[in-house]
């Protein structure tokens, strides 16, 4: 009684809060009415784009939108339809419909994700199945009610209870409560079920009662439509009728919906901008953020031609990277004959695509395969391939700047070698490994994939030995096996070999004259993985746990969206069942660690441009140093970022960051514990410009708090 109580006096607040702003004369919201610019200017290849812009228009679509940082790029109308004119969105109005007012009424504290449906649907009360169906189930396509499709028989043609939710005979939402079965146990598996959405329509409304807005239309226009400016004739619900079913006026969330694509494009904006609207928080940012994230249920059947998203809270989310070439940040809501909305917020790209369907005749891709070929992948083609122009992390509160030594001073060896992970040994060597080359002067007669090398001397007087071994490899680029980390622990060095269906680790007990493989690989992620490096033999390490870090991918010659980190007993590298993948950090600052690869977790993030990189503690100022390359391939021209942080799983700050630098940073770089100086200001970057063993200088400057601190 209580809490019903405090929600009618929210509502009562809230109804009162809108009187008043009505009353206060406060500024009309206005339609958005977006500029044009040039996708050169914001950031977008024009002849990749026009081409996708041809694709679009040669398979069926009548209406495209394509935004980037708030302006129009792209758009193209057939006869008859603009802007401004509604379009069936099909399914699409799952997301646009169901998600929405399920968001609205979560942040309105009406309805919860965990919550009972049987809460709101008091005809599921002791039924065995149906009584243990949560919202979020209803919500994700895990609630285990059956579909109302069948095979591909036309809705027309369906008989029984199927033909009847087509036909609403009595009407779609009654049959779903009380007709179509339950066919799994609710949370245990993925299917695609219009009549959980009917159910979910019901459980919002009936969450309702009471407040200021009683349904879904009204809720929508009210908290949603007009304050954003989308004005009534751009959209409508519910096959433009509601149905009257136990006191409650019910709209379908499963379709019947008509969306203009500046509408549909507007709602993407505010979810983009996590519930903001020109300052106004529409939605609260936390509401948005939960309903957008991976809601943690079961995934559907995926297959090489269906890329099946996961779900948020019915919006689909690319949280697994599914879709290969899409950050993973991005969220999409999706109809039948491919009525699309995607927004990627990393990216600030914004896409409608309505339509006919794109590629009826396909026989090798299903709709999501479909949608990756003509939609996804080549938008992301057109996205020019330059890092973000801002550090992806605040400037760090210990480390105020990093200078570099002029570009002439860089010294170069081993030409046409690269890759070059480092650590140094027991014996004062640095130990290296080099990819695609004939390594160190004198060079090898024979170019190897991968290559090992020894260093001796300081940074600006060294010089490089080629060190023999039965694992050195063949192969140019993906074909080959590389190094990826390298580490030495007690004297054992420890490599990290990717390219190797994904990879793996090796270590030698002789210096790196004979290696042993571990019988295992990684099988999903970690394909670039490298390792943290403290002092000489692992000297002066945090811990008895070795830490390797690699972008969130099976591949080194992906972007990742983030970077992730394991640990392992420093004993116990080769045993598979010692590893523990880094989740999260708890309230108190703690990190959270699981056996499960699956529970992974991002330690840093930086969408569409987490690449290879290297870890190296500085001891006399105790920071973690990460160097993060921005692209793929960059021995010759591109990126990279310096990031600090006082503990291996954070929180990092930014010390530098360049989406170009004076020379090719090259693909891969570190900071080599034996060439930083005795007062930690001093480094020598060690990293693979234009192919090469190249060292460059840096000089660091404390804070002047953390000069004071020292």
């Amino acid at each position: 009684m209580e809490s019903r109580l405090t929600r009618m006096s929210f509502f009562a607040a809230a109804l009162i809060l809108t009187i008043l702003i009505q009353q206060s004369g406060a500024e009309e919201v206005l339609a958005p009415n977006w500029e044009s610019a040039s996708p050169q200017s914001q950031g977008m290849d024009s002849a990749k784009l026009a081409a996708f812009q041809r694709e679009m228009i040669a398979h069926g679509t009548t209406s495209l939108l394509v935004l980037r940082h708030g302006k129009v790029v792209c758009e193209w109308y057939a006869p008859h339809y603009s802007r401004t004119t509604p379009h069936g969105t099909a399914s699409l109005a799952k997301a646009l419909v169901g998600g929405m007012s399920l968001m609205v009424a979560i942040d309105e504290g009406g309805i919860s994700a965990d919550d009972l449906a049987s809460r709101y649907i008091p005809a599921w009360k002791g039924d065995p199945l149906r009584s243990l169906i949560t919202i979020r189930e209803l919500a994700t396509h895990t609630s285990g009610i059956e579909d109302a499709e069948q095979d591909d028989i036309p809705h027309a043609k369906l008989t029984g209870w199927k033909g009847n939710f087509w036909k609403r005979e009595p009407d779609p939402f009654s049959i779903s409560i009380h007709q179509a079965p339950v066919i799994f146990k609710p949370g245990t598996a993925n299917a695609y079920s219009n009549p959980g959405m009917a159910a979910l329509a019901y459980a919002i409304t009936s969450s309702l009662r009471g407040a200021p807005q009683t349904d879904l239309r009204e809720l929508l226009r009210q908290r949603v439509m007009e304050p954003i400016g989308i004005p009534d004739k751009e959209w409508s619900i519910g096959y433009g009728k509601p149905s009257e079913v136990d006191g409650l006026k019910l709209y379908a969330t499963w379709g019947g919906a008509a969306y203009s694509p500046r509408a549909a494009a507007a709602v993407g904006r505010l979810l983009m901008h996590k519930g903001d609207w020109n300052g106004r928080q529409i939605i609260k940012a936390k509401t948005v953020k939960r309903s957008l994230t991976y809601a943690g249920m079961p995934v559907p059947k995926r297959t090489p031609g269906e890329p099946a998203p996961g779900s948020g809270l019915a919006w689909y989310t690319n949280f697994d990277h599914i879709w290969r070439n899409v950050p993973t940040d991005a969220f999409a809501g999706a109809g039948a004959q491919h009525q699309t909305l995607l927004v990627v917020p990393s990216l600030d790209l914004i896409v409608v695509r309505f339509g006919n369907a794109l590629a009826p005749e396909s026989k090798d891709l299903d709709y999501w395969g479909i949608e990756q070929k003509y939609i996804f992948d080549p938008l992301m083609a057109a996205v020019a391939d330059t890092p973000r122009a801002e550090a992806p992390y605040p400037q760090s509160a210990v480390i105020a700047k990093m200078t570099w030594a002029p570009a002439n001073t860089i010294i170069h060896r081993a030409l046409g070698s690269d890759n070059w992970p480092i650590t140094w040994g027991d014996d004062d060597f640095l130990y290296t490994a080099w990819g695609d080359g004939n390594g160190f002067e004198p060079q090898l007669i024979e170019k190897l994939s991968m290559g090992l090398s020894r260093i001796s001397g300081s940074a600006n007087a060294f010089q490089g030995f080629n060190l023999r071994s039965n694992i050195e490899q063949k192969g140019d680029g993906r074909k080959g096996k590389k190094a990826s980390g390298m580490l030495m622990v007690n004297g054992v060095l420890y490599l990290t070999v990717r390219n190797a269906n994904n990879s793996q680790i090796a270590k030698s007990d002789d210096h790196g004259k004979t290696w042993r493989w571990a019988d295992w690989r990684f099988q999903r992620s970690f394909g670039c993985p490298s390792f943290l490096n403290f002092g000489r033999n692992y000297a002066g390490a945090r811990d008895e746990f070795v830490y390797l870090y690699s972008p969130d991918g099976d591949s080194a010659y992906e972007l990742a969206d983030r970077m992730v980190l394991a640990r392992v007993p420093k004993d116990r590298l080769i045993d598979q069942g010692a590893y523990e993948f880094f989740v999260k950090i708890d309230s108190k600052g703690k990190p959270i660690w699981s056996t499960d690869i699956n529970q992974r977790g991002a330690v840093f993030d930086n969408p569409g441009h987490c690449s290879r990189g290297g870890v190296t503690y500085d001891a006399p100022i105790k920071r973690y140093l990460w160097w993060q390359g921005l692209q793929d391939d960059g021995r010759f021209k591109g990126g990279f970022g310096v990031f600090d942080a006082p503990e291996p799983w954070g929180p990092w700050t930014s010390i530098y960051y360049t989406p170009k630098w004076d020379v090719g940073p090259g693909e891969s770089g570190s900071f080599p514990t034996k060439w930083i100086s005795a007062d930690g200001l001093t480094l020598h970057l060690v990293f693979s410009c234009d192919d090469s063993f190249s060292v460059r200088q840096a000089t660091l400057q404390l804070s002047a708090s953390a000069q004071k601190i020292k």
